[in-house]
């Protein structure tokens, strides 16, 4: 799936994907159900006490966000015990993780050294994270995870990319279940390429089989249902699933997503959050981050599917990622008034 390619990932015949667990290390923000504002903008996750311990030393910032994320979100699913051993199947558990700047402070300070002092003034525990799969790996150490292991640093559609690639993985039968984490931190390296002050954070969520979490008793938030990367808005929301018969309850999209909207009568009544205008700029993050706004939402009980959108005008492509409610909380085809 590369910046120009058409891709989508909707087989009503393939094993459902559903989120089992979610995690947060992001200032302001206390739980994910607090995405569907106002934020509390207070409260959460601390970074000065959160992001200190022997697990994070040696580590790069992006890195320890992630860390903290990942632990939550692993937690949130019940793959851990007390100790935060992992508890699921390692061998067969994947690390995608999304991020365009997360380990660029790094990789900054590197090169600032080598034009210093040489190759010989570099230390050998910083140059690890110079690694453009850092994050990842150092999730992937942390809990013995030994399945595949990918980093998408794929633009502002990055997040919901990242999702994408780990349901397929699932489906595909390369994994058993995956940790997307979506991470970018807060320094001076990262303001100065963006040209405005960063979003500092990082969150977590953990895919599964359906089945598989529900043989294991595991609470399900939402389902991954359609995901598509198109030219327009029309396209990716056709190739995701998104029809007048499934509504859209909530649409997350930026302003600029919501002006290109070319089929507004799908999207029309649905609410519709920006979480950058709340947050300031995400880029890697925002993906995985509306899909905790959405499981959020699916959860409440709220009327209608969630849909997460990034790219659109100004950008290489559109990216859809559709989500409805979870198997365990879907109304039944009688509560519908339907019959078999």
């Amino acid at each position: 799936m590369n910046a120009t390619s058409t891709a989508h990932t909707r087989n009503p015949g393939a094993r459902e994907i559903v989120v089992t667990g979610i995690g947060l290390a992001l200032p302001g923000v206390a739980s994910y159900g607090d995405l569907l504002g106002p934020l509390p903008g207070k409260g959460g996750f601390d970074p000065t006490t959160g992001l200190i311990g022997r697990e994070l030393r040696h580590k790069d910032r992006a890195s320890r966000l992630a860390l903290r994320a990942a632990e939550f979100a692993l937690h949130d699913a019940g793959l851990t015990h007390a100790d935060d051993a992992f508890t699921g199947a390692a061998e067969a558990t994947a690390v995608v993780v999304s991020t365009n700047l997360g380990n660029a402070d790094s990789v900054c300070e590197a090169i600032d050294t080598i034009a210093t002092a040489g190759v010989m003034g570099l230390s050998p525990l910083g140059l690890p994270q110079t690694s453009s799969n850092v994050v990842a790996g150092w999730v992937a150490i942390r809990y013995r995870l030994r399945g595949p292991n990918l980093t998408v640093c794929n633009g502002v559609t990055s997040g919901l990319d990242a999702l994408a690639w780990a349901r397929n993985l699932i489906m595909a039968g390369r994994a058993e279940a995956a940790v997307v984490v979506g991470v970018e931190p807060a320094n001076d390296v990262v303001t100065k390429i963006l040209g405005q002050q960063s979003t500092d954070g990082a969150v977590a969520v953990v895919l599964e089989p359906a089945d598989a979490a529900a043989s294991r008793g595991a609470r399900t938030r939402a389902t991954i249902t359609g995901y598509a990367r198109a030219r327009n808005l029309a396209a990716a929301l056709a190739r995701a699933g998104v029809t007048e018969e499934a509504s859209v309850g909530l649409w997350l999209a930026d302003e600029a997503g919501a002006a290109g909207a070319g089929e507004g009568h799908l999207l029309a009544p649905a609410r519709r959050i920006d979480l950058e205008s709340q947050l300031g700029p995400l880029s890697g993050t925002l993906g995985v981050l509306q899909c905790a706004a959405a499981a959020a939402h699916l959860e409440s009980g709220a009327a209608g599917n969630a849909l997460a959108m990034a790219g659109g005008p100004g950008h290489d492509a559109t990216t859809a990622l559709l989500l409805t409610p979870s198997p365990a909380t879907r109304p039944s085809m009688q509560e519908r008034g339907q019959h078999p």
